[in-house]
């Protein structure tokens, strides 16, 4: 297991300055007046980002559909026939104008993971927009101002959890790698329509174990009791891996009995874009036979940092360069801590294809994790002291299911009750102290933080049981920003808050 990175913790003793919730003002003081995503600062936010002029349109559906996965036909929900589905692609400072149509029969938005747009586009429902209820439609337009690796998801219920989930890729028009080929994948845990419903999986965790909480396993390996899991154990997360059996893990909508292939000739480098979109689960990911060079995390640019196996949580995006061999090779991300696996194959020359269960020697090589990553130097914040820190407790337990922030769940009807508050031109530090026993890839929405003096930048972090993380970050976005873990069931259950700005 690698070591944590110095850089990531830090000790007692944080001065606060300014962090303060909301909720917690005195009777004497006026809560400070927080800005709507319907004022004018936030058009003015997105007339001054570098704009190409160019519009890209595009159309998403999203409607039940039915899959065949490896000789497993599920009903799920997806945008259009594809799962994932469709893959967006623009340029850094072109405008996406995306028609999302519901056929669902639910209410539904769109959330795009790791753009950072403008506020009244994020798709969170009571906090930026109205849900789009079920025969109706919605049109998202923004500057899509950063390039990277992101994807887009609903942020309603448990409903990514289904198959609802799709790359956009975001080209830098400056782009300093050189490749032959890229790939895409991406990865996720699957359970709907094969035994269970995400929501039915929700009803059984908030139930409670009986305060018995998590067995971890003794030696004996995960077990399954309905729909938890019991004992899936991790050291990289810091012990306890997740909380929910899944049946199958998809790469890029397929199982390990049917995997994609991925064609190319000896010698090809190839850029790899990698996005975790699972909702419980974090990989250990590995390409047999090959070392991966990583360039970027979250779409911001690191040192390039060589590795044998990547950790890769919920949410996060991770791309890397290899340099193919010639033959057959296993693409194999291991569910960490599940004694599980996704499965996809590279194909440069002849050769038969390895085992789906195959495990390569390369997943116990040299592990990186997103906390051993240098920002490249061209990315990295300036050095300036926090004009605000918020200290945000990760708190909760899986006996009770009772996840929350500081102690409080989150309030769908009255998000802003308990906000974090900053103000525009702030440098604003977070200070992510996980005080549970698990570990929770923590999200920002709307910005990228930088962990530590010199860490990578990224929107999703993970926080393992006992960690400090300091992330800093410059407030230049205006609006009510969601913060939450990217544990799907965590969330829901109230391990979420609203980072917004004040007027």
């Amino acid at each position: 297991m690698p070591e944590i990175s110095r850089r990531t913790l830090v000790g007692g003793g944080v001065a606060l300055s300014g962090a303060v919730l909301l909720s917690a003002c005195s009777r004497s003081d006026a809560a400070p007046s927080l800005i709507t995503p319907g004022d004018d600062v936030i058009d003015a936010t997105e007339a001054a980002r570098t704009s190409t002029g160019r519009e890209r349109e595009f159309a998403l559906t999203a409607a039940e559909s039915e899959f065949d996965l490896g000789g497993t036909r599920v009903r799920t929900w997806s945008y259009g026939d594809s799962l994932p589905g469709p893959e967006l692609r623009v340029s850094a400072g072109d405008t996406v104008i995306a028609t999302l149509v519901n056929d669902l029969p639910d209410p539904t938005t769109v959330h795009w993971h790791g753009l950072a747009l403008r506020n009244d586009m994020d798709g969170v429902p009571h906090l930026t927009q109205d849900q789009v209820a079920p025969g109706e439609r919605y049109t998202y337009r923004f500057v899509a101002a950063n390039a990277g690796t992101h994807w887009f998801h609903p942020h309603v219920g448990t409903q990514f959890d289904r198959g609802l989930y799709a790359p956009i890729i975001v080209e830098d028009p400056d782009e300093p790698l050189a490749y032959d080929q890229e790939w895409v994948i991406v990865l996720d845990d699957w359970l709907d329509g094969v035994e269970n419903t995400p929501d039915e999986v929700l009803e059984e965790l908030r139930a409670g174990m009986d305060g018995g909480g998590h067995s971890m396993g003794g030696g004996g390996g995960p077990m399954r009791m309905g729909a938890t899991l019991m004992g899936a154990v991790s050291d990289l997360l810091g012990g306890d891996a997740g909380d929910v059996y899944y049946p199958m893990y998809l790469v890029s909508g397929r199982p390990p009995n049917d995997p994609r292939a991925f064609e190319a000739a000896p010698g090809d480098r190839v850029r790899i874009r990698l996005i975790n979109a699972s909702a419980d689960t974090a990989y250990r990911v590995s390409l047999g036979g090959h070392t991966m060079t990583v360039t970027h995390t979250d779409g911001y640019a690191v040192e390039h940092a060589e590795a044998d196996a990547l950790l890769v949580g919920m949410g996060e995006r991770f791309d890397v360069l290899v340099t193919l061999a010639d033959g057959v090779f296993p693409f194999v991300a291991l569910a960490e801590g599940k004694d599980a696996n996704g499965f996809a194959l590279v194909r440069t020359g002849s050769g038969s294809a390895p085992r789906a269960d195959v495990r390569p020697e390369e997943l116990d090589g040299r592990i990186l994790v997103a906390t051993d990553l240098t920002a490249d130097e061209g990315v990295r914040l300036s050095a300036a002291e926090p004009d605000v820190v918020h200290e945000i407790e990760l708190t909760g337990s899986m006996a009770d299911f009772d996840w929350g922030l500081n102690g409080r769940a989150y309030d769908h009807e009255d998000p802003t009750a308990a906000a974090f508050a900053i103000a525009q031109g702030q440098r604003v530090r977070l200070v992510l102290n996980n005080t549970t026993d698990m570990w929770h890839p923590m999200h920002l929405h709307g910005h990228h933080v930088q962990i530590g003096t010199d860490g990578p930048r990224k929107d999703t972090v993970n926080v393992l049981p006992g960690q400090t993380l300091t992330c800093d970050f410059d407030a230049d976005n205006p609006g009510r920003w969601m913060t939450h873990c990217h544990n799907l069931y965590h969330g829901e259950s109230g391990m979420m808050g609203v980072v917004a700005y004040t007027t």
